[in-house]
């Protein structure tokens, strides 16, 4: 099983690419609210307590979507692989998530971390609010407030990749096709 985490800050390209990238190479998409969102619809024990937690105004606990997670796994047993998004933010979570692939013998491959200029990911995020309707793609300033808060919370994720040497980082801007290639070229190496 072949494993891998895209990373990027917002308006980096990560939807488009993960839609590519999942077509080409089989990999299944595992986003952490697609998965919320079914369990919770589904009524399972883990989304009734995720929920549960969400009535209450909390974030859901990092047990809780790690137990998703494996669910989802265990679901798919004939997958090539799965397309992390969303997913880990936290140190903590990424070492959940290590130690829940472990079991499961099949590691992240990679972390490939979309690289984009903050002046380019606001043209970018203020050209998509033109059009997506989201009010926090048509403000300079939540634009770079949101780039921050990436900036601050990715770089202990990547840190924590780091040491294992999984981390990718991928020039982000150009054609959506030459951004494709270049993430094809360090998929291609590891799989």
């Amino acid at each position: 099983m072949f494993n891998l985490i895209l990373f990027g800050p917002p308006g980096s390209g990560k939807g488009t690419q993960s839609e590519k990238l999942i077509s080409k190479y089989g990999l299944k998409h595992l986003s952490t609210g697609d998965l919320l969102r079914y369990e919770i619809n589904r009524q399972t024990p883990l989304g009734k307590e995720a929920q549960n937690f969400m009535d209450k105004g909390h974030l859901v606990p990092d047990e809780v979507v790690i137990g998703m997670i494996s669910s989802a796994l265990d679901d798919n047993p004939d997958a090539k692989g799965f397309l992390f998004d969303g997913f880990p933010r936290t140190s903590a979570q990424a070492e959940a998530l290590d130690n829940l692939l472990k079991l499961k013998n099949a590691p992240i491959a990679a972390m490939l971390a979309l690289d984009v200029t903050e002046e380019e990911l606001i043209k970018r995020l203020l050209k998509r609010g033109e059009t997506s309707g989201r009010s926090d793609d048509n403000n300079e300033n939540v634009i770079r407030s949101r780039i921050v808060e990436y900036h601050n919370k990715t770089a202990i994720v990547a840190d924590y990749y780091k040491q294992f040497n999984k981390v990718v980082m991928i020039k982000g801007e150009g054609s959506v096709d030459d951004i494709f290639k270049r993430l094809c070229v360090e998929i291609d190496k590891r799989a």
